[in-house]
């Protein structure tokens, strides 16, 4: 199964740690790529979101954005919907 999220981290970020808890808690599979280990990841990552802060987060192609946004994603559309299809 493919995997529905994209988390861009780096280490010792507390936000980074706060969205993968919430997707591991909605049971979102995501991929992550650290940015802070990976040179390409974060040429990826500032190509697509054209942010230099981590997280950036996807859900498929739609660019959710950081934590904050992904919070505010799951409180209007609910995050637990997308382990259900």
């Amino acid at each position: 199964m493919a995997s529905k999220a994209t988390i861009y981290t780096s280490n010792a970020c507390p936000y980074c740690e706060w969205a993968k808890r919430l997707l591991e808690k909605r049971n979102i599979e995501y991929r992550e790529l650290r940015v802070d280990q990976n040179d390409e990841a974060r040429r990826e990552m500032l190509e697509k979101t054209s942010r230099t802060s981590v997280p950036q987060i996807y859900i498929g192609d739609l660019h959710i954005g950081g934590y904050q946004e992904l919070v505010e994603y799951d409180q209007k559309r609910g995050l637990s919907n997308l382990s259900e299809g």
